[in-house]
């Protein structure tokens, strides 16, 4: 007995199980299986998103936190970008968080990364005009490249305009003529290269003289200043002995002013008492000359000394300095 088919059944069920499959892929790839909920945001940018793509991730810090459900340009603005994002819920996504796209490795494949949000910062809320929370925006690193060398261009351009007007037609004749006058130069240096070196020679052994005179003189400076210090301390001697001889010298007028004041009072003696004039010149000769003889004859040792030490210094100046030099015995002595 032959059993018989319903297609119609088998249809229907092919179906309903097609539609279950369908039904079940979509609600995997919607996220639900996960039990995760995301809320909406917008950013709007004022770049290229080129690279960027439905579903692109969006990153906080690294981490994926939800995708771009949406881009399209602003209202009313065609120079922005709106893009629509879905990010979890619970993302610290706060009024100082910033997005910036990014571009990953060298594929050129584009996401959306959220920096900042700092734990003092208040949530992000929608403000009136907008539907969504807004996040600010960043420059992204290409924009930044760009910028810097469109500006490194520019700054380039005038330099190289700068170069050209710093060296006209003048300036290059001057610059033409100073080389050709260095070349001279370094010819002449290089004909004269072995005077030259005589002459650094020479300057290196003045140097070296210089050195040894100065190390000398290191040497010989304590003797210097002893010697300096006996011509000083007789200098102090021989002027200690003219003061000595000058003091001796008004002693000896001393001597002569009272012999020659005893010598009135005995001639005024002599004159009142005419009788006793022989014993008063007797007396005179016994008492006042010898006085006076060997006053006289104090003073010319002193005179004789001094014309001494003013010969010896006449002839030999350098002995204040260096002091009288003992003369050596003779043969014999």
């Amino acid at each position: 007995m032959e059993s018989k088919v319903n297609f119609a059944v088998v249809g229907m069920f092919v179906l309903v199980l097609g539609t279950l499959l369908i039904g079940g892929v979509l609600w995997l790839s919607s996220g639900k299986s996960y039990r995760k909920t995301y809320d909406p945001y917008r950013v709007y940018m004022s770049e290229s998103v080129s690279g960027l793509s439905l579903d692109a991730p969006v990153r906080y810090r690294g981490v994926q936190v939800g995708s771009v459900r949406r881009i399209e340009l602003a209202p009313g603005n065609p120079e922005m970008v709106r893009l629509t994002l879905n990010i979890e819920h619970g993302t610290p996504v706060k009024q100082d968080t910033v997005a910036v796209l990014r571009v990953q490795g060298l594929t050129g494949i584009a996401h959306l990364e959220l920096s900042g949000g700092s734990r003092a910062a208040p949530p992000l809320q929608a403000s009136a005009s907008e539907e969504y929370p807004v996040i600010r925006t960043g420059p992204s690193l290409m924009l930044r490249l760009d910028t810097a060398i469109t500006a490194l261009l520019a700054n380039l351009n005038r330099s190289s305009e700068s170069i050209n007007a710093l060296l006209d037609e003048e300036n290059r004749n001057a610059l033409r003529n100073t080389l050709v006058s260095l070349e001279r130069v370094s010819a002449a240096l290089a004909a004269r290269s072995d005077e030259i070196e005589r002459g650094l020679n020479q300057a290196a052994r003045a140097m070296e003289n210089t050195a040894r005179l100065t190390a000398r003189a290191n040497a010989e400076l304590p003797q210097l200043n002893q010697r300096i210090q006996h011509s000083a301390d007789a200098f102090d001697r021989m002027a200690n002995r003219g003061a000595q001889t000058m003091e001796n010298a008004g002693q000896l007028l001393q001597r002569i002013q009272r012999s020659a004041d005893a010598f009135d009072r005995m001639a005024a003696e002599g004159t009142r008492a005419g009788s006793n004039t022989a014993n008063m010149v007797e007396s005179v000769r016994a008492e006042a000359l010898p006085e006076a003889r060997q006053t006289i004859t104090e003073l010319r040792e002193t005179t004789a000394a001094l014309r001494r030490f003013a010969g010896a210094l006449e002839r030999n100046p350098g002995m204040l300095l260096r002091g009288r030099q003992t003369i050596p015995p003779g043969p014999g002595e």
